[in-house]
């Protein structure tokens, strides 16, 4: 079949048989190299948008490729009530980079937030959590509840104990949440992500982790979207220098395979029977997260994109828009802030070959693989700067 008549049958086939729930664009990839997909007519687009921060070492990455076929040809599921081997290992990289003590592991970034909770509740024997307002931990019932986008929650409610929401960068407003009583702990992300790329500090951490110490409440670190790299560190905790109890990973640790964990300090763990999953951890997706980890160190991925944020950053403020109230970012964590709501960006984005996402209506938010390099910076910066605003 002719690309034309290859997409007029997926279009249709998808439209007639899946849920409506992510409003697609009108684009098909069939293949990807480095920071590069390709759609069905062969054009080729730079991707600002990974897989939403998953595809961190790029597309066609051969180590990772080669890792999936290796395992895939041995042994792909077994269930948890027996060893596996990548599993061991990769739980034993993960304890070495976050600094924590033991490992669950899970099939998403939203699995990982509701374990980290469920987990947190079973420790200090408490029901209620604090997080922030446009925090976004999943869409899961119990991870929506810790989700403040009224957007995804209002539908669902009432939610099962739904989290009391402060200001992002307050600790004062924690402390004084945390007053009540009944709080188990308080889940943060060190970058917001879906709201907007805010970006915490050192102080607002420290004062945090330090309150929740005073109170005997559990510190959870959300780094679903900011881990494995994305900032230019292994975690984006490692800027700061705070710890928290429990740290959620998800998004780029299976580079594409469907994947999550949690990791929590020496004494806060589950015993046998209080947690479980059937898919979580098998032999093929551990097998895939120890490639993208061994890429990240031999490609020096966290040092390129430190490097290559610092001049997305530069190169972005120097454009001639008149429109940016601010550009902000870690590493290839950053968002473009517009006086508009700019979600026509998308489109024109793409119509010029660069796939970018907007998210809280006025920001343009950059997450593209940990391998790009100057050249396609200078070309998405080119094109975010001759994007018009529509009449």
């Amino acid at each position: 079949m002719d690309p034309g008549s290859v997409y007029k049958s997926v279009v249709e086939t998808d439209d007639k048989y899946v849920m409506p729930t992510y409003g697609r664009k009108p684009l098909l990839f069939t293949g990807g190299e480095g920071s590069v997909l390709i759609d069905v007519f062969g054009k080729r687009y730079i991707d600002c948008v990974s897989g939403i921060a998953v595809n961190a070492t790029g597309y066609s990455n051969q180590k990772l490729i080669s890792a999936i076929q290796e395992q895939a040809a041995q042994l792909i599921h077994i269930s948890n009530y027996y060893y596996n081997i990548p599993q061991a290992n990769v739980a034993e990289k993960l304890v070495q980079v976050t600094g924590l003590s033991k490992v669950f592991f899970c099939n998403s970034g939203a699995e990982a937030n509701d374990g980290a909770m469920k987990l947190a509740k079973l420790h200090t024997k408490k029901n209620s959590f604090i997080s922030t307002n446009n925090a976004f931990h999943g869409r899961t019932i119990g991870s929506l509840g810790a989700t403040a986008n009224i957007k995804y929650r209002d539908p669902f409610v009432p939610l099962v104990k739904p989290a009391t929401f402060v200001e992002y960068g307050d600790a004062a407003a924690i402390e004084k949440a945390a007053n009540g009583g009944d709080i188990a702990g308080v889940i943060l992300e060190p970058i917001q992500g879906e709201g907007g790329v805010h970006i915490s500090n050192k102080e607002y951490l420290k004062e945090v982790r330090e309150i929740c110490d005073k109170k005997d409440l559990v510190l959870i670190f959300d780094e679903v979207q900011t881990g494995f790299g994305r900032t230019g560190k292994w975690f984006c905790k490692d800027h700061y220098d705070v710890q928290p109890d429990i740290l959620t990973m998800a998004k780029a640790i299976g580079g594409g395979l469907p994947m999550g964990a949690f990791a929590a300090r020496d004494g806060l763990e589950f015993e046998r029977g209080e947690h479980g999953t059937t898919f979580g951890g098998s032999p093929l997706v551990c097998a895939a997260s120890l490639a993208v980890m061994e890429t990240i160190e031999e490609q020096n991925l966290l040092e390129n994109a430190a490097n290559m944020g610092d001049y997305f950053i530069e190169k972005l403020s120097q454009m001639k828009r008149n429109d940016v109230v601010n550009v902000r970012g870690v590493g290839l964590m950053i968002g473009i802030e517009l006086d508009h709501e700019c979600g026509y960006f998308m489109d024109a984005a793409a119509e010029m070959g660069v796939l970018l996402n907007v998210t809280a209506g006025n920001v343009i938010r950059l997450l593209p693989p940990l391998t790009i390099q100057k050249e396609e910076v200078d070309r998405v910066v080119e094109v975010i700067d001759s994007v018009a605003k529509p009449n």
